[in-house]
């Protein structure tokens, strides 16, 4: 295995810990990409990995996309990320998220934790037991905000679909835009539903067929297999399932005019962003458009050590300024040729001190 620090992921970062507790089964990592802004922040991703290095890679690419952001959406934190890895059966256990809390609180505040792919609120709340450095608890009431971050990354993505059609296609509206999603879970099906009130015509897909089937027939939208998904003709595509998606092959198989997803690390690779760029496909920069459930946890965070409650409204508001980065990004890339991504990574990158 070659040493983690010599990949090109690792890039700087300020902190990677590998957490063993034999007596509960727990193996985690986690990584704190950079504290220039405040606290490494950033969800804890529970999954299997058939290879310990496909860990480690995740854990390195997501936080320092977290860096970049919290940045972004202006937040006082810098990016964090975790990963406990699961076996073959997803075997979750209280004893395993205790010894994980335990693990957070040692590090004294320099990451602050929250939900991601395999974690629950009810997680988090057994995580907040033994430690204050979460977010994402449940919470009561339509005015409150935190809890499942799912609902709020979806807000923004549709926000940013939206930006994103009127830029590229040239419409104010969504009616019978083409909208093929990838992923029908919190995100994926939380964006298709707000797609679907404004009239845009869905294609789904789901590594669980059931799912996505269901949700077409909610929205009187079409499911496809999820290795098809690609490669339908549409207007957008829309990844909100896992990362690196966008590699030679998956970039190949694209037949639409935008990509625009909450996916994490869509880009397999630095080089692909051109590649879209080449293609005459607009990219939103999955760190930019995805950043509603991190505005979310983090106000949600930052009321709750100040001992006030956070407005769901202050919420909204924040997530309403994600169209309006991704056209400055945008704009900024017709103007220089450097493709969105690039943009995006250097403007970020910037307010990192980097």
């Amino acid at each position: 295995m070659t040493a983690f620090w010599t990949e090109p992921d690792y890039d700087d970062h300020e902190l990677v810990e590998l957490v063993r507790d034999p007596k509960s089964g727990l193996t985690a990592i986690i990584a704190v990409h950079s504290s220039h802004l405040g606290p490494g922040a950033g969800g804890t991703r529970f999954w299997h990995y058939a290879e310990p290095e496909r860990a480690m890679r995740d854990a390195l690419r997501l936080s320092r996309g977290m860096s970049y952001k919290n940045a972004m959406a202006g937040l006082p934190m810098g990016g964090g990320k975790a990963v406990i890895l699961a076996d073959e059966k997803g075997t979750k256990t209280p004893e395993m998220l205790t010894a994980f809390a335990d693990a957070v609180e040692a590090l004294g505040g320099r990451y602050v934790t929250a939900e991601d792919v395999g974690i629950s609120e009810a997680d988090m709340a057994r995580v907040a037991e033994r430690t204050q450095y979460v977010s994402g608890l449940p919470v009561e009431g339509e005015d409150a905000a935190g809890g499942d971050p799912g609902p709020f990354t979806a807000m923004g993505i549709y926000h940013g679909i939206k930006a994103a059609v009127r830029h590229k296609l040239g419409k104010d509206s969504l009616e019978g835009v083409h909208v093929a999603i990838q992923g029908t879970g919190s995100v994926g099906g939380g964006v298709a539903r707000l797609l679907a009130k404004d009239g845009a015509k869905l294609t789904l897909a789901d590594i669980d067929a059931a799912r996505a089937e269901a949700l077409a027939r909610e929205l009187g939208g079409d499911a496809v297999a999820s290795d098809a998904i690609m490669g339908v003709s549409c207007d957008v595509f829309s990844p909100n399932a896992l990362g690196a998606i966008l590699d030679d092959e998956g970039i190949a198989r694209l037949d639409c005019k935008i990509v625009a997803g909450g996916a994490n690390n869509q880009l397999a690779r630095a080089a692909h962003g051109p590649v879209l760029a080449q293609r005459g496909i607009l990219y939103a920069p999955d760190y930019v458009i995805n950043a509603g459930g991190i505005i979310s946890v983090t106000l949600e965070y930052l009321a709750r050590t100040d001992g006030q409650p956070c407005d769901v409204n202050d919420v909204r508001e924040r997530i309403a300024l994600i169209p309006d980065r991704l056209e400055t990004i945008w704009q900024e890339s017709d103007r220089t040729g450097q493709s969105p991504d690039q943009v995006a990574d250097r403007m970020a990158q910037d307010l990192i001190g980097r």
